[in-house]
């Protein structure tokens, strides 16, 4: 049998629960003020343990790293300069961008890392930078480098033999890395994705960051 409420006690239970009501109310409201995370096109990496950055020769010879580019939404690519496909058309499409931002555009900084630094020399690398856009940097690591570049980034690279002897092409990995002004990894950006979707990420990066 229940034993009924006394009027102290009714009393209470009323404040009590107009007291957890209005909490729950409240922390309703604050959850609905919070800003929604972020929406983008491409695979979100904010957060993630790897592809923390580089410590790379460009295709001047001059060390690079991303704090060079502070400030500056950096699209890392790997690819090699023999690539018949995958890698003129990631390129190609990074110079689009780079006009679909208009004013922003000079805040976007591509970089190719090659995959083949055995063949890619510098020279080489510059003149394959000049095709896109005379802003946009080759990085070569060194033999010795490529394989720790490759495991920090957790990309893939493999040297497939030719039909003639010596001649050989490069299988890799063909998304693309972004980092925020920060220099902080935020995106993977999937090869075919196209343009207009990696410039949408771009400019929302640029007004959070």
């Amino acid at each position: 049998m229940k034993t009924p409420l006394s009027p102290l006690n009714r009393r209470t239970a009323v404040q009590w629960l107009a007291g957890a009501l209005a909490t729950t109310l409240s922390a309703g409201a604050m959850t609905a003020c919070s800003p929604d995370k972020l929406q983008f096109k491409s695979i979100d990496l904010t957060g993630a343990d790897y592809a923390q950055g580089f410590s790379l020769a460009d295709h001047n010879g001059q060390l690079r790293t991303l704090k060079d580019f502070a400030g500056k939404i950096v699209v890392v690519f790997f690819g090699f300069t023999q690539c018949p496909d995958v890698c003129p058309t990631t390129m190609a499409e990074m110079a689009r961008i780079k006009q679909l931002l208009g004013p922003d555009g000079d805040k976007l900084q591509a970089i190719f890392l090659t995959v083949d630094p055995e063949r890619d020399t510098p020279e080489l690398l510059k003149a394959y930078m000049a095709n896109f856009d005379p802003t946009f940097l080759a990085l070569r690591p060194t033999m010795d480098q490529l394989p720790e570049v490759a495991k920090d980034f957790k990309i893939y690279y493999k040297k497939v033999e030719g039909k003639t002897p010596g001649s050989y092409a490069m299988d890799h990995s063909a998304g693309s890395y972004v980092f925020d002004g920060k220099g902080r990894v935020r995106l993977y950006s999937r090869y075919g994705a196209g343009a207009e979707a990696l410039a949408s990420d771009i400019r929302l990066l640029l007004k959070n960051t």
